[in-house]
């Protein structure tokens, strides 16, 4: 969160700490307690929102009433720091996301979620982490598209089950609701989404094997090999929200119209494209610059009989791009 964000005479979120100060930080214990937290918080936030802005957002929104709250003089000690924060932030998330579906509801063409990019190092190991975002528990892009679909408590109700593991008797004190009305959701959210997106994820290196195939036949125009890789029933989502170049305003949907897209586009790339190779929302990814200039991050799903690519996510638009280095 920079200070433009942060309204006057408040105190600004801290943006990142360690998980236990050091003697003589100087932070008092608020401040303590809410950096110990705001890892999870993220995480959690950006699972039901999808952007970092938005996520930072609500962080600053939970720290402000964190602060007010340790503030008030006849207030008695939090029992439970952890469980009210999280509270606070899950339903501040909610209350953005009315504001967010507006947004996305005049977005041009298809939606993607900020990809969370780490790199890796010349053993294919994430390297150490120099944002704290990149620590974010997040789940897999493909899985967020599908979460877009759900209502928003379906959505917070899947997120706390299946992805931080919160019983729905607690997931209903957070949420405010019966822990019968919970169950409800859940049942409504595991369906939908099983429906959509079976449980399964390739193994890593098959994942980064396929998309290294993927870079080389797209980057030389060889559709034969491209129709070799894709899944009859593909779907290519770019995401250039009306900035950069994408395939339309609307998903391509089938192997033949996939390829050609993914063929012709080749021919718009900007000069000298390197590729570096890395992981998004912990998915294998292909970031693609020009120069020393991010300008697409590339991820794929793949089918889990016969490993062909049933997915292709390709972000462009340069404002979910900033963080990428």
């Amino acid at each position: 969160m920079t200070d433009d964000h942060t309204p006057a005479g408040t105190t600004p979120v801290p943006a990142s700490a360690p998980a236990t100060p050091a003697p003589g930080d100087g932070l008092d214990e608020a401040t303590r307690v809410f950096t110990e937290h705001r890892e999870l918080l993220f995480s959690m936030v950006y699972n039901l929102l999808g952007t970092v802005a938005d996520t930072e957002d609500v962080l600053q929104e939970a720290w402000l009433s964190w602060v007010a709250r340790n503030r008030e003089p006849t207030a008695g000690p939090i029992e439970h720091p952890r469980a009210y924060l999280v509270r606070v932030a899950v339903n501040k998330a909610l209350s953005r996301q009315a504001e967010v579906t507006r947004r996305r509801e005049s977005y041009f063409g298809p939606w993607l979620p900020e990809p969370l990019v780490a790199r890796l190092d010349s053993d294919g190991l994430a390297m150490p982490a120099e944002d704290p975002v990149e620590h974010a528990e997040a789940v897999s892009i493909a899985l967020l598209v599908v979460l877009e679909t759900l209502t928003p408590l379906e959505r917070a109700v899947f997120v706390l089950h299946e992805v931080f593991g919160y019983q729905h008797t607690e997931t209903a004190a957070v949420l405010g609701r019966s822990p019968a009305a919970v169950r409800q959701l859940a049942h409504r959210a595991r369906e939908h989404v099983q429906a959509r997106r079976p449980r399964f994820r390739a193994d890593p290196q098959v994942r980064q094997q396929v998309t290294e195939q993927f870079a080389a036949a797209v980057a030389g125009g060889d559709l034969a090999r491209l129709f070799d890789l894709l899944a009859p029933e593909v779907t290519l989502w770019a995401d250039g929200g009306g900035k950069a170049t994408a395939a339309g305003a609307h998903p391509v949907i089938g192997r033949d119209k996939v390829a050609r897209v993914l063929a012709g586009g080749a021919n718009r790339a900007p000069e000298g494209v390197r590729v570096r190779w890395g992981t998004a929302n912990g998915d294998p990814s292909a970031v693609l610059f020009a120069g020393d200039t991010p300008f697409a991050v590339l991820v794929l799903d793949l089918a889990p009989d016969d490993g062909r690519i049933t997915g292709v996510y390709f972000v462009t638009n340069p404002d979910k791009l900033v963080r990428v280095r």
